[in-house]
């Protein structure tokens, strides 16, 4: 199912994430999350993470308040913090003073980043507000060194929960206030951007009014399941980690 993007879809993100960073405080409201939404989504990543070579120069783009920034330089990595939110950035300037970060405004379509100069590159939370994937996804490769690493998220466009809210939002003469994506868009916008060892990790999220049964979903039974079963992971699964390298 197709649902419209209005026109000034982004520019309604960009003034969504200052709003909440100037309305509040904690990292998942100001990245516009749940807290359970947030902590969830963290613990999954943390899950997959295999870590990466000290040193190693790291983008977190769309870093919000910078949960995930700060995790990456806890890891002994040199992590840059980029948000088109400029409020956004003071308040993930305040959290830290670990002198291994640096922030910087910039839309992650224009990205003020030599060709080939990182290691890698974190972005959550940011395709679902870009008019289109591909566009971020080839500024993004020109950013990474060959067999650079690339971990994002999408809104998965297959998932029973987001097809019913976007059927009611047509009900209702309402324009989306999110982008669902499919898999298969994804991957394709992928592979033209030159990545390659695409890995999908299916992330199921329950609504905070549930979230204390959302451990169920992440058993290591349940986990065994969406592996073995990707066509019911995809429709339980809210959102998809993926995990790309560029090609050499």
């Amino acid at each position: 199912m197709k649902h419209e993007l209005p026109p000034d879809f982004e520019k309604r993100w960009r003034r969504r994430f200052e709003e909440f960073a100037g309305l509040r405080d904690d990292d998942a409201g100001i990245a516009g999350w749940s807290p359970s939404g947030l902590e969830t989504r963290m613990r999954n990543f943390m899950r997959q993470w295999p870590g990466a070579p000290k040193g190693a120069l790291w983008l977190d783009i769309g870093c919000g308040a910078g949960t995930y920034t700060r995790m990456l330089a806890s890891e002994g990595l040199r992590v840059i913090g980029i948000d088109y939110s400029l409020p956004s950035l003071v308040k993930a300037c305040k959290r830290t003073d670990d002198p291994a970060i640096d922030w910087f405004a910039a839309d992650v379509n224009r990205l003020p980043v030599k060709n080939a100069a990182v290691d890698g590159v974190l972005c959550f939370g940011v395709l679902q507000a870009v008019a289109d994937s591909g566009t971020a996804l080839q500024s993004i490769a020109r950013t990474l060194k060959p067999q650079g690493s690339l971990w994002v998220d999408i809104l998965n466009a297959e998932c029973v929960a987001n097809v019913l809210e976007q059927r009611r939002l047509q009900r209702a003469g309402k324009p989306t206030h999110l982008r669902y994506e499919h898999r298969e868009n994804v991957l394709e916008a992928l592979r033209r951007a030159g990545f390659s060892e695409v890995t999908l990790f299916w992330l199921p999220i329950l609504p905070s009014r549930l979230a204390r049964w959302q451990w169920l979903v992440e058993t290591s039974l349940a986990r065994s399941m969406w592996r073995m079963l990707p066509w019911v992971a995809s429709r339980l699964s809210h959102s998809i980690l993926v995990h790309a390298r560029l090609a050499a």
